[in-house]
């Protein structure tokens, strides 16, 4: 059975992805009966406006109607639960033709991609188990640490500066400690007699912080939002390379070749994103290398440098090609708006600023078991009150980009926020607790969902 998913824009004329999958057809009876039955429009596309997928072939075509609630409906709505149908073998072919960017039908590659179905019944079918959504438990579309290391002197530096606040505290203490209570007392009636001088000093120390932090601003690509860049572009870029090297080294054994009909997909993907959005500086200036992993988490990252690593775990998760487009370009987005660099240079510059209060703490607690209990306060404040809370800002960032990457693809954006309500009815469905969002440094998969919704609209209008 073919299936061809597109949709007519109001307003405009532009075709999306047609996502093409080939599976048996004993497999997919009831899927089928629900397209059979399923609206049908007229698509049309000016080839100058954007490229498109296009197949040949004997298909079949089932469209989604206009309404921007349509695609939720089609997938949330209407077809409930993520299904892995046991042993359906799906052949995928990309190719170029005719200047258009198409999944075409072709004899089997030899390459088998399990994909998730979707049921269209309101309960679970016989052959749903816990394992078939195992892949899609802890979803998330960045590393759990930076996209790149951060310089490699501050690597070093960083654990020695905070090693010699506490020692410089702790110093202070046992000082104080040591003089008489006559020196203490007059101590304290110079440092009464002196206290403008004083508090000259410590606000000439924050003038020298924030001119620092306003000389070191710019404005962020694309978006335009003012943001403290501390490190070089370039020279972060090239510190990329040795995470790149640590990747390689751990998926040696893991790279998909070529040839493979996974990694193709990846490849026509990321080459048709980056075609249409060519006329953005940022895309055109990097060179995209596609890397696919065969490992069942389900994970995807762009490195600064344009080193894209994309897990087998992810291309069975999403449902179509439309979704595997929005996260592939979410993680462009974070490599083009400068992410990683970003991150760093927040945490290098409040970890400066946390030097000061760690060497405070370590000289006003009494004993060292405080001290430390003082400074594990500290690093959590900091982490739940600005690291935690900048890092969901930049999700939310690039999935505003990545949403505008994409619709320039000609993808329905629509499925954007599809996938997050998939994600979270599957953890759902496995019970898992869900934690509080400012615990996380990613978006709740319903706040996300909610989110793009609301973009969804407004990049209709513009694309």
């Amino acid at each position: 059975m073919n299936i061809i998913c597109g949709l007519k824009l109001p307003g405009k004329n532009c075709v999306f992805f047609h996502l093409t999958s080939l599976t048996k057809q004993g497999k997919c009876n009831n899927l089928n009966r629900f397209y059979r039955g399923y609206y049908q429009t007229q698509v049309s596309c000016t080839q100058d406006r954007c490229q498109r997928l296009d197949l040949s072939g004997n298909t079949r075509k089932c469209f989604l109607t206009g309404s921007p609630d349509s695609y939720r409906n089609f997938i949330g709505k209407g077809l409930r639960f993520l299904l892995n149908v046991p042993n359906t073998e799906v052949y995928r072919n990309a190719h170029h033709s005719s200047g258009r960017f198409c999944f075409q039908s072709s004899q089997p590659l030899g390459e088998k991609i399990t994909s998730l179905q979707i049921s269209s019944v309101g309960q679970l079918p016989h052959h749903f188990s816990a394992c078939n959504i195992q892949i899609i438990r802890s979803f998330h579309t960045s590393p759990s640490f930076q996209a790149a290391p951060v310089p490699l002197f501050w690597i070093i530096v960083k654990p020695a500066q905070k090693l010699f606040a506490i020692i410089l505290g702790r110093s202070i203490r046992n000082w104080w400690k040591a003089l008489p209570p006559n020196k203490q007392e007059l101590f304290k009636e110079s440092a009464r007699k002196n206290k403008w001088k004083i508090l000259l000093g410590v606000s000439s120390l924050g003038v020298l912080f924030v001119v620092f932090y306003f000389t070191h601003l710019e404005e962020t690509p694309i978006t335009g939002r003012t943001r403290l860049l501390v490190f070089g572009k370039g020279h972060f870029r090239e510190l990329s390379q040795m995470e790149y090297d640590m990747w390689m080294e751990e998926f040696k054994s893991k790279m998909l070749p070529e040839t493979d009909a996974r990694y193709q997909v990846v490849e026509r993907v990321v080459g048709h994103l980056s075609e249409s959005n060519k006329d953005i500086p940022q895309v055109s200036a990097l060179k995209w290398v596609i890397h696919v992993v065969d490992e069942p988490g389900v994970n995807a990252f762009v490195l600064p440098n344009g080193q894209v690593f994309v897990f087998t775990g992810l291309l069975n998760a999403v449902s179509d090609i439309h979704q595997l487009s929005f996260i592939l370009g979410h993680e462009i987005a974070h490599a083009v708006l400068e992410h990683a660099a970003e991150k760093a240079s927040l945490v290098h510059f409040l970890d400066f600023l946390s030097l000061i209060f760690l060497a405070m703490i370590w000289a006003i607690c009494p004993r060292d078991s405080l001290a430390v209990v003082g400074q594990w306060i500290q690093s959590k404040l900091q982490e739940f009150m600005f690291d935690r809370p900048y890092s969901r800002t930049l999700e939310a960032e690039a999935d505003k980009v990545g949403l505008q990457f994409a619709a320039k693809a000609c993808v329905d954006v629509r499925a954007s926020s599809v996938f997050w309500q998939q994600m979270e009815l599957a953890e759902t469905i496995q019970g898992q607790p869900k934690l509080p969002e400012w615990l996380s440094t990613h978006p709740s998969h319903e706040n996300r969902a909610e989110h793009l919704d609301r973009l969804i609209p407004e990049i209709l209008k513009v694309f």
